[in-house]
């Protein structure tokens, strides 16, 4: 579009619309011990780290790289999306502040928003109904909806796709890790925006290529609408 709007919004949930205060490393426990990992020393370490480093790529990705066998992998997927959701259920599920208002409003304006995620979709599916946000973006999307996950480009792709925008250069991206930035930039969105809530901080964000860098989904909102 000539005049530079953005017309889809495309956000990741957990460190960015939603709060993860360390679930995700509390499913990974049941994950890592699901598929015989030891609990303390070196390897436990360096997994620990590797599930920070690749924050935002899709579960199943990450236990494939870490354990190198497809059982052991599986087992792990399966742990933890178990411990996921029972944390969930146990409502440990709490929205980013302000980030149902941000949706709201941008929706509001015209620009139309998708929900991504690395987990699967049943597991989006339950903390979206957790949240009570079953209708609240017109669009939600997890990994085996659109082919790959993040770092790929194909979660934004498909959600420009499916809610019929232009161009990538009237979508806007906004994630907590350098997964969700290198994302958005291999898709070509106009904004690729990082987030501080979440999992990584403004020196990897930057490191990762965001052309911007905000304190929360709500000052991302107010980018675009103001943009």
């Amino acid at each position: 579009m000539s005049d530079n709007r953005i017309t889809l919004a495309v956000l990741d949930m957990a460190g960015t619309t939603v709060a993860d205060d360390g679930l995700v490393l509390r499913a990974f426990a049941a994950a890592a011990d699901a598929a015989g990992l030891p609990p303390e020393g070196a390897e436990a370490d360096a997994a620990r780290q590797y599930v920070l480093d690749t924050m935002g790529q899709s579960k199943i990705v990450v236990f494939r790289a870490l354990f190198g066998d497809e059982d052991r992998a599986q087992a792990a997927n399966v742990a933890f999306e178990s411990t996921y959701d029972r944390l969930i259920d146990e409502g440990n599920a709490e929205p980013i502040p302000g980030a149902a208002e941000s949706i709201t409003a941008l929706r509001e304006t015209g620009i139309k928003v998708a929900l991504t995620t690395g987990f699967s979709r049943g597991t989006q599916d339950k903390l979206l109904a957790a949240l009570g946000w079953q209708t609240l973006a017109d669009l939600t999307l997890a990994p085996s909806e659109a082919g790959r996950g993040r770092p790929y480009p194909d979660l934004i792709l498909t959600a420009l796709l499916r809610l019929q925008a232009d161009d990538v250069k009237d979508v806007a991206v906004l994630g907590d890790t350098s997964n969700d930035v290198t994302s958005g930039l291999r898709a070509g969105a106009a904004v690729v925006a990082g987030t501080l809530t979440g999992a990584h901080d403004e020196h990897q964000l930057r490191a990762a290529g965001a052309t911007h860098v905000v304190p929360s989904v709500r000052e991302f909102a107010q980018l675009l609408l103001t943009r």
